[in-house]
């Protein structure tokens, strides 16, 4: 089962989202050439990302090493990005059955009406076994206390994901999808506190400024591709490059602003056939029933918001890291991962610029001290991880610690592992205390919309 598992994610989204679509789509009454069709703008909708997340870190990482060194900005823990945790997580015990087991969980809670999310969001359940690897080992590498780490993140995530279904919906008019994705449900608390307290501040409402509104009061300066462009050159000129290179850069993020909508719009072509006709499908056979495909985040970062709000965090939080007391990390290789802080944010602040920028900005300097807390651990499961295989992704520069952006910044994760690592028992009973007590209220709500 592990082997099997492991080929499937060693194929990739692109790969396998054509063909879960087609079998989705054939289950569901589609014709079979639209099924695939669906199913294939979502692949190359994955490939298209990929491209452009390469473009951006290709071309970023040296400019940005180049200016911690210049200016020795330096912090003792090392960005490893994500790729490095996802190899971390899944070559331990832990993450060689986490797919399997999830899919158990989910399927249980499905049928004991305890969610109506189906997360088929494969890839990125190495969060999962991120946090379940992590507790593996600060347990003494029990297995135990890591599947209980990942189960519990992975219901409240499937939990959440049921509770920001409605309006993620309607604000993406995306009819049937959800996003179980821990990383980026983690930043809804910010998001609900933040714009309730926001909203109560005299004369806020007047900085409700969407992406059109910004356009409107700065002109070409508002449009994601020109503040790509900006930035872009920014980092060039505080790298101290020639004109010829702080030109290519900002042309370059620049292009990955322009680029990264029109990407995106490849999935939204893709996967509204689907979701409409499995809609349709339990409104007919099961009345007042609802389903939820649940799919990456990745679906919506091209919001004109999101880009707007990720391209002028990324310069302001690679800044703030270096002052912030306590905090010994300075995000360069996770920064592709800023997009994926936004995509439940703005649906609760119904894409005002100003507020999701300030909801980012909190929640990314939080997450700043929860990488520092949690690298130690991290490391010490990188470094079991290169022991064992050799995996060059795993591997720590020496004298440095471990660290990422992407999951480890998770408010989700950070709660786990502090009950995990310092409660023990007793984090365990809290854990469980909340995990049921949010699978009840989703069931009781469930229950209750159905009649």
């Amino acid at each position: 089962m592990e082997q099997v598992f492991s080929y499937i994610i060693s194929l990739g989204a692109a790969v396998m989202m054509p063909i879960l679509f087609t079998i989705i789509g054939l289950c569901i009454g589609m014709k079979f050439g639209k099924a695939l069709k669906s199913g294939l703008f979502v692949g190359v909708g994955f490939i298209g990302l990929n491209v452009v997340t390469k473009l951006l870190t290709d071309n970023f990482t040296s400019p940005l090493e180049g200016i911690s060194e210049l200016y020795q900005l330096a912090l003792s823990v090392f960005d490893m990005g994500w790729p490095a945790a996802a190899a971390v997580a899944y070559n331990t015990a832990v993450g060689a059955l986490i797919i399997p087991i999830l899919l158990g969980v989910n399927f249980l809670l499905l049928i004991t009406k305890c969610t109506r999310t189906v997360n088929i969001d494969l890839w990125n359940y190495w969060h999962f076994a991120f946090i379940g690897a992590v507790a593996y080992f600060v347990m003494d590498q029990s297995l135990a206390w890591g599947y209980f780490a990942a189960i519990v993140c992975y219901v409240v995530t499937l939990v959440m994901a049921d509770l920001t279904a409605e309006k993620f919906q309607k604000h993406y008019d995306l009819p049937g999808i959800s996003i179980p994705q821990p990383f980026c449900q983690s930043f809804t608390p910010f998001a609900v506190g933040l714009n309730w307290l926001l909203d109560r501040i005299p004369g806020f409402s007047k900085l409700d400024v969407d992406a059109e509104g910004l356009k409107r009061k700065f002109g070409v300066l508002g449009e994601p591709l020109v503040l790509g462009v900006i930035v872009g050159a920014l980092i060039g000129i505080a790298a101290q490059l020639d004109i010829k290179k702080i030109l290519a850069l900002g042309v370059t993020m620049g292009a990955v602003m322009e680029l990264i909508p029109r990407i995106t719009s490849l999935f939204i072509d893709g996967l509204k056939p689907i979701a409409e006709k499995t809609q349709e499908v339990v409104k007919q056979k099961f009345s007042g029933k609802k389903v939820y495909i649940g799919m990456s985040p990745a679906l919506v970062i091209g919001h004109p918001t999101t880009l707007v709000c990720s391209v002028i965090l990324i310069p302001v939080i690679l800044a703030v890291a270096v002052f912030l007391p306590g905090n010994q990390f300075l995000p360069l290789a996770s920064l592709a991962g800023m997009f994926y802080l936004f995509p439940l944010v703005l649906p609760y602040t119904k894409g005002n610029v100003v507020k999701s920028l300030i909801i980012g900005f909190v929640a990314l300097v939080i997450g700043l001290y929860f990488v520092t807390d949690m690298a130690p651990a991290f490391t010490q499961a990188a470094h079991e991880v290169y022991a064992a295989t050799q995996n060059d992704a795993a591997k720590i520069p020496e004298g440095f610690e471990a660290g990422a952006l992407d999951f480890a910044s998770s408010l989700f994760g950070w709660v786990i592992y502090k009950c995990v690592a310092y409660l023990e028992w007793v984090g365990a009973a809290l854990l469980t205390i909340i995990t049921i007590g949010m699978v009840l209220w989703n069931r009781r709500r469930i229950v209750a919309d159905e009649g």
